[in-house]
């Protein structure tokens, strides 16, 4: 089974390339609705968050971290080890699959990178990013310009894929780079 990791700046089209890939009869894990999960379903890690940082809400979470190093590495070191097992476990129980693929903003940043075979970072012109953030998010464009790059670059990621034009351009992108991987 190949392991292969998602990446990508925020609104580079990485849920896309995860709707073409479960189309294609691929299985897609998201560290971000794994991550959620384990916020909202293991006590153990309510917990820890709870006492840390007095809120479960994510959103206020997020305020908290947004701006702090120290509180998001804090929030990193209570998540991140169960996250990773969890991904380990998906690995175990899928290995009859061709290929499994987790897609997570910051794999590079946290290290996650290293649990892959190989990583395809999304790519997408910023002005293009910025468009589609306000428009998704409902953000002004001081807003969305404050989020645009926060997330990883590409130059770690084993391939690349460009999403500057239309659904069906990334369609094909994604197919070329799956016969690239023999899968």
């Amino acid at each position: 089974m190949l392991k292969v990791g998602l990446s990508g700046k925020i609104a580079s089209g990485k849920s896309e390339v995860e709707n073409i890939l479960q189309s294609l009869e691929y299985k897609v894990f998201d560290l971000d609705k794994l991550s959620h999960n384990l916020l909202e379903n293991n006590e153990k890690i309510k917990a820890l968050i709870l006492a840390e940082f007095k809120t479960l809400n994510r959103k206020e979470l997020g305020n908290i971290v947004f701006n702090n190093e120290d509180k998001k590495q804090k929030l990193e070191n209570i998540i991140h080890p169960e996250l990773k097992e969890i991904v380990l476990n998906i690995f175990k129980e899928n290995k009859k699959e061709k290929a499994i693929f987790v897609s997570g903003a910051l794999l590079f940043k946290t290290g996650f990178d290293k649990l892959f075979d190989k990583t395809i970072f999304i790519s997408a012109k910023d002005e293009i990013r910025l468009e589609r953030l306000m428009k998704r998010n409902s953000l002004t464009k001081e807003e969305a310009l404050s989020r645009l790059n926060l997330q990883d670059e590409s130059s770690k990621a084993d391939f690349i894929i460009e999403n500057n034009s239309d659904i069906n351009e990334l369609k094909t992108n994604v197919k070329k780079l799956l016969k690239d991987l023999n899968i």
